[in-house]
């Protein structure tokens, strides 16, 4: 795991809900990820991050709160903690670490039916 969280997959379920590491990743990749997680109704999304990437789980929430889903999603209490993890020279370092839970406080929008198959009519022959 690196310090922007795992390396592959960036949104996680957990027995408390769906999870979003952010990363490296650029900021739209991530809000695109919570939304699509909150729109699923799988409850809380957590967007966690650690170190330099603090800024960046803020604006995704700022993003999301603020332009895609205005009035629509609550922020719960947020969590701050230290972590303390060995670098590469075998020393010990503190990191910092957030945690904003999100919820959709409205219902998510519903799933458009799928369109009927469009009918091709033979071509002159």
């Amino acid at each position: 795991m690196t310090p922007e969280g795992p390396p592959h997959r960036a949104a996680r379920t957990h027995e408390d809900g769906p999870h979003v590491y952010i990363g490296a990743r650029p900021t739209m990749t991530y809000v695109f990820q919570v939304v699509a997680q909150l729109n699923s109704g799988a409850g809380p999304v957590l967007v966690k991050a650690r170190g330099a990437t603090i800024s960046k789980a803020v604006d995704v929430v700022e993003v999301i709160r603020r332009r895609l889903l205005p009035g629509d999603v609550a922020v719960g209490a947020i969590e701050i903690a230290t972590e303390r993890l060995t670098n590469r020279d075998g020393r010990d370092t503190n990191v910092s670490s957030i945690t904003i839970p999100l919820t959709r406080t409205s219902p998510p929008p519903p799933v458009p039916p799928n369109p009927p198959a469009l009918e091709t009519k033979p071509g002159p022959t």
